[in-house]
């Protein structure tokens, strides 16, 4: 009745929720051999940084210009020849996707 059947087997949702709930009473009782004592506020609350204090959120914060030095150094000449073209306006991206479009275009067309 439930049971959906195709060339390649068969899906019973009612099969797949029991085997949901044997999966979830085997991980609450592999959970249940843990220990159990937790104290919060302690040191087990805080990230283990090998022994280092944390230092503030502020002295941790990494800039974009740090993250992205490396592709902008290798790329500087390819950034800068955009950064050239660039002028804000939507309707200049507008042309030049539809002049890459109709470029594209033509190449499948002829091939």
């Amino acid at each position: 009745m439930f049971t959906l059947e195709s060339g390649s087997g068969f899906w019973n949702p009612l099969i797949w929720l029991l085997i949901l709930a044997i999966a979830f009473l085997l991980f609450y009782g592999i959970r249940g051999f843990g220990k159990s004592h937790y104290k919060s506020g302690t040191e087990q609350t805080k990230a283990f940084l090998s022994g280092n204090k944390e230092t503030a959120p502020e002295d941790m914060h990494v800039k974009a210009s740090n993250l992205y030095w490396g592709f902008t150094t290798s790329m500087k000449t390819l950034y800068s020849g955009l950064r050239k073209m660039h002028t804000g306006n939507t309707s200049d991206y507008l042309l030049w996707f539809m002049v890459i479009l109709a470029v594209l275009f033509l190449i499948i067309g002829v091939i």
